[in-house]
């Protein structure tokens, strides 16, 4: 592929525009699966965690909603930093980039009330005896730390994101 065909211009015909679009998601795809290989080789060496069982308890905390919505935001606002790279003046995938980012914060966020929420109802349904204090702690705690989770992960995410978009896009105002 030449960098003529991969450079965004008004004069070039439409399937040129989605040919780079396809290899900004693509690159921006690789980006995010090697980030998730150097998470796990992290938690291997740092927890002693293989990553079978490194996925699996991140699945059980957050449930496979999360992780599927959050990382096909990144996959876009990646994409979109990609695109801002090459063009920094493109206001579209400036505007693509930003609401991805801000995408992430509201789920990281939706996903924390959630958890909060459904603490809370597990809460209201059952009774609080001496023998039944350690389940329901158990099970408000294990909501909590979905809670929790999706903003830990979420927010510090959707920040630097928008950081990076932002960043990328101002470099075309100066020479």
């Amino acid at each position: 592929m030449t960098a003529v065909a991969t450079l965004p211009h008004p004069d070039r015909p439409p399937h040129l525009h989605l040919r780079s679009t396809s290899v900004d998601a693509a690159q921006a795809l690789g980006l995010l699966l090697g980030a998730v290989v150097l998470v796990l080789a992290g938690s291997r060496l740092l927890l002693d965690l293989p990553p079978g069982q490194a996925v699996s308890r991140a699945v059980a905390v957050v449930g496979p909603v999360f992780p599927a919505l959050f990382a096909a935001l990144v996959v876009l606002a990646a994409a979109a930093a990609l695109r801002l790279a090459r063009d920094p003046a493109d206001r579209r995938w400036r505007q693509l980039g930003l609401q991805a980012a801000s995408g992430i914060a509201t789920i990281a966020l939706t996903f924390t009330l959630l958890g909060i929420s459904l603490g809370i109802g597990g809460l209201a349904d059952r009774p609080l005896t001496p023998d039944s204090v350690q389940a329901v702690i158990g099970e408000l705690t294990g909501r909590f730390a979905l809670a929790f989770a999706t903003t830990v992960v979420g927010l510090p995410a959707a920040a630097g994101l928008r950081a990076l978009v932002l960043v990328l896009a101002d470099r075309g105002g100066r020479p």
